[in-house]
């Protein structure tokens, strides 16, 4: 006769074999289910989930350093205690004097400014955590955020750096809608800073990175000469090399100064510098340094007016001709 499978057997082969796993969640509920005995509310889960989400930690450090932590030092309660540059935590002042009783007294103080202040705004007390006022779909929620291209439409950083949100441009306590055209992508620290008081629409600035210039060489590129693109950028062999491998990272957009480009620009061309680089170095091991580096004006020595940035490999023993005459000044020339 065939014998019954237990509960042990069973949980223990699903959890070895069977779980097909795309996040935590699963071992993380099972576990938080197990240590309570078989029986867990969903605040219950949704807080162990929470313990093992390192952005929402970040979002809470950001809150404590550049709000109360300001606060409550500039209030003379508190002191910053650093690691060299960076702060660290926090010394309450006086802590060492304080009997075990008046300690007391002091917690049950804070917990009674809570109650009371949980009391007196509900749920608005944490509005400005809330992912919507109502229910936005899954569906519509990743297609805002694929037409953002998982990038906040504010500081530009992608969604494997900072969890990102779908936020109402006209906030919805202002009668502003769930239809697309209302959202956009901001990561958790713009959308918290911007709140629901602001109506600003982030989304133009995604159509800037559409403008080309007639008459412009890198605007014109052949697809050919291209050897690595991302969204907002392309990497090409420069024509005139100042050593064998000489790259130039090309924002897409037609814009002439360094200073004057996006942060998502920014991220775009580091990526693509990095994946570049590391290229090079496959292809050549006798590679040994690389010069990298902007002409930013015509004084500086850039004669091509679209913003670019060298990539140049550097080996020992490397012989170059002196072009432009200046020392320090990154090649220029008439046509790449």
């Amino acid at each position: 006769m065939k014998m019954a499978v237990t509960a042990f057997e069973k949980l223990s082969e699903y959890i070895s074999t069977k779980m097909r796993m795309s996040h935590i969640y699963q071992p993380v509920m099972l576990r938080e289910l197990l240590v309570r005995g078989g029986n867990a509310s969903v605040e219950e889960i949704a807080t162990a989930l929470l313990a093992y989400d390192p952005s929402q930690v970040e979002y809470y450090g950001l809150r404590t350093k550049n709000m109360v932590g300001k606060v409550l030092t500039n209030n003379g309660i508190t002191e910053v205690r650093r690691s060299g540059r960076s702060i660290a935590g926090y010394q309450l002042l006086g802590s060492g004097d304080l009997s075990a009783e008046e300690r007391d007294a002091l917690i049950q103080a804070c917990d009674a400014a809570i109650e009371i202040f949980l009391e007196k705004r509900g749920e608005r007390a944490w509005s400005h955590r809330s992912v919507a006022s109502g229910y936005i779909s899954g569906t519509l929620r990743y297609d805002v955020l694929k037409r953002a291209k998982f990038r906040c439409e504010l500081c530009g950083v992608s969604a494997d750096e900072k969890a990102l949100e779908v936020d109402h441009i006209l906030p919805r306590n202002q009668g502003g809608s769930d239809n697309e055209v209302n959202l956009q992508t901001l990561c958790y620290s713009c959308n918290a800073m911007k709140r629901d008081r602001d109506d600003t629409d982030f989304r133009g600035v995604r159509d800037l990175y559409q403008h080309r210039e007639k008459g412009c060489i890198f605007c014109e590129l052949s697809a050919d000469r291209v050897d690595a693109e991302n969204e907002l950028a392309f990497v090409i062999r420069d024509g005139f090399p100042v050593t064998e491998g000489h790259c130039l990272i090309i924002p897409k957009r037609h814009i002439s100064d360094y200073f004057k480009l996006f942060q998502p620009e920014l991220n775009a061309i580091q990526s693509l510098m990095q994946e570049a680089r590391s290229n090079l170095l496959r292809l050549d091991p006798s590679i040994d340094g690389f010069n990298m580096g902007v002409n930013s004006g015509e004084a500086a020595g850039q004669t091509v007016f679209h913003c670019h940035v060298h990539l140049i490999p550097r080996r020992k023993g490397d012989v170059e001709e002196p072009r432009g005459g200046v020392r320090g000044v990154l090649p220029s020339k008439q046509a790449y």
